[in-house]
């Protein structure tokens, strides 16, 4: 046991000390930030070139001022112009594009062309769509012969947010969000995805460099191939688990500072003053109306996404997210291990890589169907068996798993990492002193069965 210490101990402090693990460590949380955030900022800040379009119609104006200008575009309604005419000279009249639209667009949705030299935007054609849709059912409307139609319209528009409440065991009530919920999902099944690929593909090339180097002859003399494996496993398995915590920690403090940021106190108590005190019949009444009466739509909105995001099962995604990456990886990384050990290159590895790899997307796309619907059969099933369940369990979770579940997956899992721990192990202890022969899959049967 002491000499699997050394070797646990010289494969973490080795790698935690490298510049790349540090460096990784620092940059991925904030890499999957940029990568939630940086998508969505762009697309409230889409600034860009001013755009005029010239508006065209045949023989008509029946959808004149009906485009309202934005920011970024300008519509001009031109009459008594033929389109193929401007066609030719749209873009030394200083037009970014033509639209022309069909007369017949009343009964044909597609009749309408946006004419340019470069691919519109898709946030400019969603615009003219809806202002040219709402128009068109105006109309349409119209020919009813209702009067007041435009009071009436703004009158009957409503707009349905539904608040999703969570009820625990014990019967309290938390509010919730399924798009967190959706996004949790997505985040732990791909970030189980990365890790246990990533670092089962460690120990697989660790193993290569070290039988390669011929090391593995000099360490074999001190200690059994079974310490080294289980060594060289556990060791690059706290590597991730250190990386996991660090991670766990610092975004932690980013969405505290993000929280204390957006929504300080501050503004609270300033805005509070403008509140009607009729309005303070309740200390929770008081807070409620006071977070409304001070905050924008976007920062309600946030608040309202980081309070349901909070009420998530931390304390149960945190520890099945361990256990699952410990019992993930343990399982697929003591196949990498075997695969290492009996071969003598990196590129002698593909013709075994595909059977290890195939379950690991499987699971991958799994998960991301299981955003839609975690209760399908696939999802439970793919959540039950051990090549599949860490990653697709953690998906599931965030929406809500009944304890017997996980705690069969978790039983599973136990049994079958172990099971495969001891058949990599006895390939193992074969291959790594083999060189210079090509190895198959019936080879490694073979040493399956070896004895002693």
């Amino acid at each position: 046991m002491n000499k699997i210490s050394v070797i646990i101990k010289r494969e973490y402090v080795t790698r935690v000390r490298k510049k790349s693990f540090i460096i990784m460590t620092i940059l991925a949380p904030l890499l999957m930030a940029a990568i939630i955030t940086v998508p969505t900022i762009l697309m409230m800040n889409q600034g860009g070139e001013f755009k005029r379009i010239a508006v065209v119609e045949d023989n008509s104006d029946l959808f004149k001022g009906v485009i309202k200008n934005t920011k970024d575009a300008e519509f001009v309604y031109l009459e008594n112009t033929k389109v193929d005419d401007l066609k030719k000279t749209f873009e030394k009249a200083g037009y970014y594009g033509i639209l022309y639209i069909h007369p017949e667009i009343i009964n044909t949705p597609n009749a309408v062309e946006l004419i340019s030299k470069q691919q519109p935007p898709i946030g400019l054609l969603q615009h003219i769509e809806n202002s040219l849709e709402k128009e068109i059912e105006r109309q349409k409307l119209l020919a009813f012969k209702i009067e007041n139609l435009d009071e009436i319209m703004k009158t009957i528009k409503t707009n349905v947010s539904v608040q999703t409440i969570n009820k625990d065991s014990s019967g309290a009530l938390k509010k919730t969000s399924t798009g967190i919920a959706m996004a949790l999902a997505y985040i732990l099944g791909f970030l189980m995805y990365m890790l246990v690929f990533i670092f089962g593909s460690q120990v697989m090339r660790g193993v290569i460099e070290e039988k390669t180097s011929r090391v593995v002859e000099v360490i074999i003399s001190s200690v059994k191939p079974i310490q080294l494996m289980m060594g060289k496993i556990v060791g690059i398995a706290l590597v991730g688990l250190t990386q996991f915590l660090i991670w766990i920690i610092l975004t932690a403090g980013v969405a505290t500072v993000l929280k204390t940021t957006l929504l300080s106190k501050t503004n609270l108590t300033e805005a509070a003053q403008t509140v009607p005190q009729n309005v303070m019949a309740s200390d929770q009444q008081s807070a409620d109306v006071t977070q409304a009466a001070t905050m924008s739509p976007e920062l309600a909105e946030f608040s309202k996404l980081f309070d349901s995001a909070m009420n998530q099962p931390w304390l149960l995604i945190i520890i099945a997210f361990i256990f699952y990456f410990i019992t993930g990886y343990l399982l697929y990384a003591s196949v990498f291990a075997a695969i290492g050990s009996a071969v003598d290159n990196e590129t002698e590895t593909q013709q075994f890589m595909l059977p290890v790899t195939i379950p690991i997307i499987l699971a991958l796309m799994v998960a991301m169907g299981t955003m839609q619907n975690p209760e399908s059969s696939l999802s439970f099933w793919c959540s039950m068996i051990p090549l599949t369940s860490p990653i697709v369990m953690m998906a599931r979770i965030p929406f809500g798993v009944p304890y017997w579940q996980i705690a069969v997956s978790m039983a599973l899992m136990l049994v079958t990492f172990a099971g495969f721990v001891w058949m990599a192990a006895k390939v193992y202890r074969t291959g790594i002193l083999m060189y210079g022969k090509k190895t198959s899959w019936k080879e490694m049967w073979k040493w399956l069965r070896y004895s002693g």
